[in-house]
């Protein structure tokens, strides 16, 4: 899936450099403590969250409105 939509976003030209991300095979994950799950949406007020994070999920957002499912991120 990556990989596609690393194609569609070249193709698309969503980005004025290339994508230059590296795809590698996952190697041991480790899933952060409980108190990490989900700390954007559990603590938006949080200065860092409301000053850092929300703007650029605001603007991936609308720039990815399109791809985004219904009900979705």
């Amino acid at each position: 899936m990556a990989e596609e939509l690393i194609r569609d976003l070249t193709a698309e030209k969503a980005f004025a450099d290339p994508i230059v991300t590296a795809l590698e095979p996952a190697s041991e994950f480790y899933p952060a403590e409980d108190y990490h799950q989900q700390y954007y949406e559990n603590h938006p007020n949080q200065p860092y969250c409301a000053f850092v994070v929300a703007p650029k999920v605001q603007k991936f957002r609308k720039k990815f409105a399109s791809k985004v499912k219904a009900g979705g991120a």
